[in-house]
């Protein structure tokens, strides 16, 4: 489910969120939060990335992904006790090459570009409620440059989408969203991210049609190309 803009001063049940953007307008964004299941389609080509359960490997204290993208590249340096469940996903995922061709399919404006949506529906369908426990604030903050899980508002809800802060998203920080990175190389490549589309894209329909849908009808979203452990 693709969250719209919340009121605000509006309790949020379903998804934490409300909160003056930096310009003190009315309202704010809604929380990053992921989509809900959908039906697993055709079999994917990778057979690892069909295993979930067996991506558990504990990742380093620290250690850097470099994500290329559309716009150029980006380097998020990870730090496990910022939040060790956290990085211990993400550290899996990109092993197993999880974000390759993966789509910004939600950005807004001085708010986060969200990602981790994968481009093959069968493989996501594997992935969608392979959900990982929370981690406790370890006093890190959603910050410019941090990268942090999406959830719904639901606890122990995180699994594969990620998002970068584009400002200060510190109302965040006590709802359960625990950066565990931040962009320490390449950051005006956020700033450089397309923003026409901003929340148009629909999560249930990239669930359900992948990439297909994605590069039907929003050819010029920005994509990370590959991402990878380095040095």
């Amino acid at each position: 489910m693709n969250k719209k803009l919340l009121p605000l001063l509006a309790v949020a049940a379903a998804f934490a969120l409300a909160a003056c953007d930096k310009k003190g307008e009315a309202e704010a964004p809604a929380a990053p939060a992921a989509a809900p299941a959908q039906t697993m389609p055709a079999a994917a080509a990778n057979p690892a990335l069909l295993s979930p359960e067996k991506a558990v490997e504990k990742a380093p204290e620290t250690f850097k992904v470099k994500l290329a993208t559309t716009k150029g590249d980006l380097v998020v340096e990870v730090n496990r006790a910022w939040s060790p469940n956290g990085a211990d996903r993400f550290y899996n995922l990109v092993k197993l090459g999880f974000y390759d061709d993966t789509a910004f399919f939600r950005i807004v404006n001085g708010f986060m570009a969200q990602i981790g949506i994968h481009g093959d529906p069968t493989v996501m369908a594997k992935w969608r409620t392979a959900n990982i426990m929370d981690d406790q604030p370890a006093g890190q903050s959603n910050k410019p440059g941090y990268v942090t899980f999406a959830k719904t508002g639901a606890p122990n809800s995180r699994s594969t989408q990620i998002f970068f802060n584009f400002g200060d998203n510190s109302f965040l920080d006590g709802q359960g969203f625990t950066p565990f990175g931040k962009v320490v190389d390449g950051s005006p490549v956020l700033g450089a991210l397309n923003l026409e589309y901003g929340e148009s894209p629909d999560q249930g329909a990239i669930q359900s049609s992948g990439n297909a849908y994605l590069k039907a009808s929003f050819p010029r979203l920005d994509y990370i190309k590959t991402a990878r452990i380095v040095p």
